[in-house]
């Protein structure tokens, strides 16, 4: 591929990651307020349940369809082609924002539950934008493409909980219908910008035969892959603790209103977005790729235990602290394991990342939501022991063998 069309076809993964993860993150600041202080209603009070038990099932819905959906879609963009994946998985998440903000104008819980468990099935498609940006090496460095993607990401998760914070004003339906646009956006953007399809595995196999045999969840079969694969699970089990119970934390500490949310966010997401653009590549050169990864994950763990017991003032400076680790990590293992197992095809193998975070987000929503009855800081206690796991697990392969990198890369 000329560096000119490698160039351009970067810029698009980057911008539809920019603007699809905003409209996933929209309305992060919005669910935690409206389920916790927000007026009763059908929606917060279905069938007399707790509150919180209530945002936990909603919490896991949206994971739990973006498992679902992540684990094959990535491996049909292979088989199919990347563009016409992504712009109809799109169009169809669209949809299901747009149901959503039907649900909570109707106070309907059973409605809204579907409805984000639909978007999530969709959005899937996340693993897509990876694998094109890993699909670019060796003409992108792969390090460089994913780290540019990452930051993306996160700039997304910056500027949709800080969207979403605002717009909560004009009533939570408002953030669906902004989450729509945003995505029919993406649809346009990556219709008009993305280079034509040009299916990796061409052939008419039959599309039930082929999700069930090329689907990214058969990958933890392979040992290899299964080694770093726990790795990921644990570490994402971790930031997913923090990911969706910090809003919890502010409001029931602080009693923070959804804009004060996205401020917080908007410190973690930025450091995150700095960290990718500029430290990772010299960190990688300068410690090796492991050691970045283990050390990442063990800080992040720390932090996230240190957490609960600080005021509103250090806590943002520990927000800041848990971004550099979070994009420490999501900076270079996606790197390692798109090396050493190319050979499965980079959208099942991103795949199998996405599937996990999610895997890890429906479970730990469940889990922690229950633990959060105890008190939310448990909960983000409970992400750092996770993450001290994951550092532990990583570091204990690494050990294992000298030859560990090597062996890992055998199939």
């Amino acid at each position: 591929m000329p560096i000119a069309n490698a160039k351009t076809t970067l810029f698009s993964v980057m911008l539809v990651t920019l603007i699809g993860t905003a409209g996933i993150a929209l309305p992060y600041p919005v669910l935690a307020p409206l389920f916790l202080d927000g007026p009763a209603s059908d929606l917060t009070r279905f069938m007399g349940l707790p509150r919180k038990l209530l945002l936990g099932v909603i919490l896991a819905l949206f994971p739990l369809g973006l498992l679902l959906g992540s684990s094959v879609v990535g491996a049909l963009s292979d088989h199919f082609g990347r563009r016409r994946t992504l712009v109809l998985t799109l169009i169809l998440a669209a949809a299901g924002y747009a149901l959503s903000a039907l649900a909570l104008s109707a106070h309907n819980f059973l409605l809204f539950a579907v409805a984000r468990f639909v978007t999530g099935l969709c959005e899937g498609n996340i693993a897509i934008a990876r694998a094109m940006a890993a699909d670019l090496h060796p003409v992108i460095d792969r390090t460089r493409a994913l780290s540019l993607a990452m930051a993306c990401a996160y700039a997304g998760w910056l500027l949709g909980p800080l969207s979403g914070g605002y717009l909560a004003q004009y009533g939570p339906e408002v953030v669906f219908w902004a989450g729509t646009v945003a995505v029919l956006t993406c649809a346009l953007v990556s219709q008009i910008m993305m280079p034509t399809d040009t299916p990796r595995q061409p052939g008419g196999s039959n599309l039930l035969r082929l999700i069930r045999a090329q689907n990214s969840m058969t990958l933890w079969q392979q040992p290899a892959v299964r080694a770093l694969a726990m790795f990921n699970l644990l570490f994402c089990l971790g930031v997913n603790a923090f990911y969706e119970f910090y809003p919890f934390w502010l409001v029931e500490e602080f009693g923070y209103q959804p804009h004060q949310i996205a401020w917080n966010t908007v410190v973690v997401t930025g450091v995150m977005i700095a960290t990718s653009v500029v430290a990772i590549p010299a960190l990688k050169r300068r410690f090796g790729a492991n050691p970045v990864v283990s050390k990442g994950a063990l800080g992040l763990g720390t932090l996230l235990i240190a957490l609960p017991w600080t005021n509103s003032q250090i806590a943002i400076g520990m927000f800041a602290l848990i971004g550099v680790g979070i994009a420490s990590v999501n900076g270079v293992f996606p790197a390692i394991i798109a090396e050493r197992f190319e050979h499965y095809g980079q959208g099942r193998v991103m795949g199998l990342l996405t599937a996990n975070f999610c895997l890890s987000s429906t479970v730990i929503a469940l889990a922690g939501s229950g633990l959060a009855l105890l008190g939310s800081q448990w909960t983000l206690v409970l992400g750092g022991l996770l993450c001290i796991a994951a550092a532990t697990w990583f570091a204990m392969l690494h050990q294992a063998s000298d030859d560990w990198p090597a062996k890992a890369n055998t199939h």
